[in-house]
């Protein structure tokens, strides 16, 4: 596997770093890779910057700040205005519909979709969101397979909110992999 890094960005309470946790946990878990995530955040617990660097390997790695990502998921539009150029030439931009407008010309992959408003939709509850990404990042990128995501969020959640989770990852799939 090309060493994939990765940038996941948002605000607090989206979930974007607990996301970025669950899949370095299945690759190195479930995958045989080798990962590694740290995160940022704003002061506020709740709707500050957040910013979480997954690097995904299949040989060690000795750095583990994102410079230059291959995949970067803006959730927010002050993530988006904050993170856009940072990615590297050829990557994969993925963008919330909703939350985020595009309107900075990168050379990047683009991938604008309703995530948002797809988990409430079909699932009613916004606290899937992370999860629905998650799965969209993962339709998109192959880097791991679903199963892998099921089984550390199987070991992380409570069981009555196993279903839920199952249904927003299908969710994010199904957008990545029909506009893959």
């Amino acid at each position: 596997m090309e060493r994939c890094r990765m940038v996941f960005s948002g605000s607090g309470g989206q979930g974007v770093i607990t996301a970025a946790i669950i899949l370095a946990e299945a690759a190195v878990l479930y995958e045989n890779l080798t990962a590694v995530q740290t995160q940022a955040y704003g002061a506020a617990a709740r709707g500050g910057a957040t910013r979480s660097d997954v690097i995904l390997a299949d040989s060690p790695i000795n750095f583990p700040k994102v410079i230059q990502p291959n995949v970067l998921v803006c959730l927010t539009q002050e993530s988006y205005n904050k993170f856009f150029d940072i990615i590297r030439p050829g990557g994969l931009l993925i963008t919330d519909t909703r939350f985020v407008k595009t309107q900075l010309k990168v050379d990047a992959v683009q991938k604008e979709l309703p995530m948002y408003e797809t988990v409430m939709e079909k699932v009613g509850k916004p606290i899937v969101f992370n999860i629905c990404m998650l799965g969209a990042v993962v339709g998109l990128t192959e880097l791991v397979t679903p199963e892998s995501i099921m089984k550390v969020l199987e070991q992380r959640i409570p069981s009555g909110f196993i279903e839920m989770n199952r249904q927003a990852l299908d969710l994010g799939l199904e957008l990545g992999k029909k506009v893959k």
